[in-house]
């Protein structure tokens, strides 16, 4: 299970060039995008399609060829396999038909943004991709911001506003911290109360690049 750039292409290892290189098979959640990556490090692999919508049948695929010897890499669009990425039905499946899975850590927008933003805790929730349905977004982020606890979240361009206008309307003094096209030519981190963010986002023409959103928690007292 290979980690990728999720923007900068420096930032692959040298370690999960080795796993390609070395490897019989590249399995991908995109077969062009994960072509893109190989070329640029002239590597050149057979490439299997395993992305959400197929994963349990690619798995089975995978596992015929590491019953045939061969050895598979895999590796999502950009980031960690599993973390809010295809990945882990794979991993679960390659396990339990008695195979080895082995991380290659590479980076992620999660552990990209909480080495920035600053505060954590000890607790962090990671809850990814909220569901696009307005009721239940809602609902959601009401039971995290209970919590007290920091947690992340990633969201698209498209939704970035209903978001924030979410935090700022349901806790607008939270403070959070945007990470937007981390390690891309326009990175841009920005930190600030919940109602302070949606009000810059809101006045911006045009929304671009992947979103993740750092909200802080609150510290309690020590008893």
């Amino acid at each position: 299970m290979v980690g990728t750039p999720i923007g900068n292409l420096g930032d692959i290892t040298l370690r999960a060039l080795e796993t390609f290189k070395s490897s019989d098979f590249v399995a991908c959640e995109d077969t062009r995008h994960t072509l893109q990556l190989l070329n640029h490090f002239e590597i050149k692999k057979p490439l299997i399609s395993c992305r959400a919508q197929n994963e349990l049948s690619a798995a089975a695929k995978i596992i015929k060829l590491l019953e045939e010897g061969k050895n598979v890499a895999y590796a999502s669009d950009a980031g960690t396999p599993g973390i809010s990425d295809p990945g882990a039905v794979l991993a679960d499946a390659v396990r339990k038909a008695g195979y080895r899975v082995i991380p290659i850590p590479g980076v992620s927008a999660l552990t990209a943004l909480v080495s920035v933003a600053g505060t954590g805790g000890k607790t962090i929730i990671f809850e990814g991709f909220l569901s696009p349905s307005p009721g239940k977004r809602r609902k959601r982020l009401k039971e995290l911001l209970l919590t007290e606890e920091a947690f992340i979240l990633y969201e698209s361009p498209f939704r970035i506003l209903k978001l924030l206008s979410d935090l700022a309307d349901i806790e607008g003094m939270r403070r959070i911290v945007v990470g937007r096209e981390l390690t891309k030519l326009h990175e841009e981190i920005i930190e600030g109360s919940a109602k302070e963010l949606f009000t810059n986002f809101q006045k911006r023409d045009i929304l671009k690049g992947e979103f993740a959103v750092f909200v802080s928690g609150i510290k309690k007292s020590q008893l």
